[in-house]
């Protein structure tokens, strides 16, 4: 039996937000475009890896990329998720 309009969609944006390393991302991109090296330098994390995480992102319709000269900026394309991601990271500071 198919799920109700909106829960598969849900289900897929929270299977995206899975990973702690796409959490950050996405918390870096609620301030503002990035280019890869940017959020390679910020998290820490080698840039294959980055990439990869780019990519899910992408794939799941959480982030786009946008040409700026020979390099490409990732942006969220719906702030709602920026704060999807603050209150369950506020949550879990918290000790839920």
């Amino acid at each position: 039996m198919p799920a109700p309009d909106g829960y598969e969609a849900a289900g897929e944006l929270l299977r995206a937000l899975s990973a702690p390393l796409r959490i950050r991302i996405v918390t870096e991109l609620a301030a503002g475009p990035r280019c890869v090296h940017e959020l390679v330098e910020t998290l820490a994390a080698p840039q294959p890896l980055v990439s990869q995480h780019l990519r899910v992102l992408r794939g799941a319709g959480v982030v786009r990329g946008s040409r700026r000269g020979r390099e490409i900026a990732y942006s969220l394309i719906d702030e709602h998720v920026a704060h999807i991601v603050a209150d369950a990271v506020s949550h879990a500071r918290e000790g839920h």
